[in-house]
This record gives structure tokens, C-alpha cells and sequence, in this order.
């Protein structure tokens, strides 16, 4: 058993190419951070969240909801380079476990914290762990901002892709598919290596920095979650996000 304590720790930018200042749309009254902020606070085991960002637009907003927030430097490759940072400006200890949600991601279950750092906590020889889910619409399989993954029979990720995989050859055979959510959970130890190592050749193709461990050798233990979530990459996914909320609030 691991003797770490649990932090949650949430990276945001303010620049996006396809949404620009996501963290801070409105969606039932709050900013989208404060929604995950509030969430992974509900997260049994949880010793400290933060919101860790380079922007003082974000940075303002957490604030002025009573939210903890770190301010880092804007040079990093990815989130996960930007909560290494973070993780040594907390002085976090080498054993520590650190979960990453994302701030695009207000419909973020408590659960799904517990789950991503439960083979962390359960095992101190694991240093990476993410979520996946299965999917059952068509459309996900096909869409290039569902993530999808394939494992081998420990439950280690082979590879992660924008594209359908497996390749179903035989269409006669119905494929199972996995999509992958952007929560992880990483040991302290293993996210200095992480930030450390030089961009992949795949992950660069695929824009997915969780493939960097893997072009390095290093596993990546997938949990299949009881919850699925919505996340947010366009304006548009704003309405299915509050239609999300609005039936969790109205007890749907």
C-alpha cells in the first residue's frame, strides 16, 4: 500500500485554438472550473486541490470563489508538464500520488478521482493510471476527439489513438471499443521523469501526451470506470454539458 497522500490538481489555459477562454464559459451560473474544482473536493481521500494555470484571467476567477490556485510558468509542452511544476511548488513528497483532471471536464464524477488513484494507493510499483469507458454510441467510434484505447490482459494500455481501434476485419464480429478519459493519476516520482522525458514521435502525432510514456517504456495502468463524462472541446458541447447538470441537479 502506498503511503502518499492524494492531491488533485487541475491544469488550465486560457488559449485554445478551438475554444478560447473554456475554463471560464458559464454554464449554469459558475465558471467551467469552478464546476470541476467543486468536484474533485467531493472525492473521498483527497488532501488538496488546486486549479494550476499560467493565466491570471483563470487565476482571478478561482480566487474569487474561494478556490486554491497555482500559478506557473507558460512554457510547458502539456498539462501534465505544467502539474509537475506545480508538484514541486507544493514540495510534494517523492511517494505522493497526484490526480490530473482536466478543467474542460465539469461533469467529472467524485467516483471517478477515487477510481484513477485506486492502483496507485493499492500498489506503489504502479506509477501512471488513467480511466476508460465503454462506448456504445457509433459516432464516438469514429470521432477523432474520443480518445480511444486497447489493453492487454493486465489491464496495461497498448496504445491510445484519435482513430477506431481495434480494427474490426471480420465485419461479421462486433469490435468493443474504449474510450479514454483525460484523468490520470500519477506517483510524484514519476511525473518529474515524465516532464523530463523529450516529446514522442506518436504522441506528437496524435496530439495525446499520455503516448510519451509508452514510446518510453513506461506502463500505463487503465481502470475501466463505472462513470462516463462529457467533456468539452467546442462552444457547442456547452449545451449538452448543461443538459448533463441540469439532470443531476433535478435528480434525473
Amino acid at each position: 500500500m502506498s503511503d502518499g497522500k492524494v492531491v488533485c490538481l487541475i491544469p488550465c489555459r486560457y488559449h485554445s485554438t478551438r475554444f478560447e477562454g473554456k475554463p471560464l464559459a458559464e454554464i449554469l451560473g459558475k465558471p467551467m472550473v469552478r464546476h470541476v474544482y467543486e468536484r474533485a473536493l467531493r472525492a473521498k481521500g483527497i488532501a488538496f486541490a488546486a486549479v494550476v494555470t499560467d493565466d491570471e484571467r483563470i487565476a482571478s476567477a478561482v480566487r474569487s470563489f474561494g478556490g486554491q490556485v497555482i500559478l506557473t510558468g507558460g512554457h510547458h509542452r502539456s498539462g501534465t508538464d505544467r502539474l509537475a511544476e506545480a508538484a514541486d511548488l507544493l514540495s510534494l513528497a517523492e511517494e505522493d500520488i497526484v490526480v490530473n483532471i482536466q478543467g474542460d471536464q465539469p461533469t467529472v464524477q467524485p467516483g471517478q478521482v477515487e477510481e484513477v488513484a485506486e492502483p496507485l494507493t493499492g500498489d506503489r510499483t504502479i506509477p501512471f493510471a488513467t480511466l476508460a469507458y465503454p462506448i456504445h454510441r457509433e459516432e464516438e467510434i469514429f470521432h477523432p476527439n474520443v480518445v480511444k484505447v486497447v489493453c492487454d490482459r493486465k489491464g496495461n494500455a497498448l496504445y491510445f489513438s484519435r482513430s477506431p481501434i481495434p480494427y474490426v476485419r471480420d465485419r461479421k464480429e462486433k469490435g468493443l471499443y474504449f474510450k479514454h478519459h483525460g484523468i490520470y493519476a500519477y506517483r510524484k516520482s514519476f511525473l518529474t521523469v515524465f516532464s523530463k522525458l523529450p516529446e514522442g514521435t506518436l504522441e506528437r502525432f496524435e496530439s495525446l501526451e499520455q503516448l510519451r510514456a509508452l514510446e518510453n517504456g513506461y506502463p500505463v495502468r487503465v481502470v475501466i470506470s463505472r462513470f462516463d463524462s462529457v467533456e468539452v472541446d467546442t462552444a457547442e458541447d456547452l449545451k449538452a454539458v448543461e443538459a448533463c447538470l441540469r439532470g443531476e441537479s433535478e435528480g434525473t
